[in-house]
């Protein structure tokens, strides 16, 4: 697995910018973690913990970049997530993708991002 992934919004996101590290969501915050996952789990997560909400973003995080404070524990589905365990400094992020909601209210991934 080369990279993971965080859903967060554009104000989370250009907060952490000024500031040089992302500190995670309230969710985050209140886990102790922050919150990651991998491409293949991306859909379910968005689904399940981001419908409807508008002006998302998708890091995408190289795991070797990380890897010190990364862990892979059981969560939804009995699957493996990645989770990190402190602040995650903005330079680290590979790329920044936005997920917009289409008509129906769906969020719609950037053209080729699961080829």
């Amino acid at each position: 697995m080369s990279f993971v992934y965080k859903i967060c919004s554009k104000n989370e996101w250009n907060k952490a910018i000024i500031e040089k590290i992302y500190t995670g969501s309230e969710v985050d915050n209140r886990d102790g973690f922050i919150h990651l996952s991998t491409k293949k789990q991306l859909k379910e997560t968005v689904a399940k913990h981001f419908k409807g909400q508008e002006n998302l973003l998708i890091i995408c995080f190289r795991v070797i970049k990380i890897k010190d404070k990364l862990k892979w524990e059981i969560s939804r589905n009995e699957e493996l997530f990645p989770h990190y365990y402190g602040n995650l400094e903005t330079n680290k992020a590979e790329e920044i993708y936005n997920l917009n909601l289409n008509a129906n209210s769906v969020h719609e991934f950037p053209e080729n991002f699961f080829s």
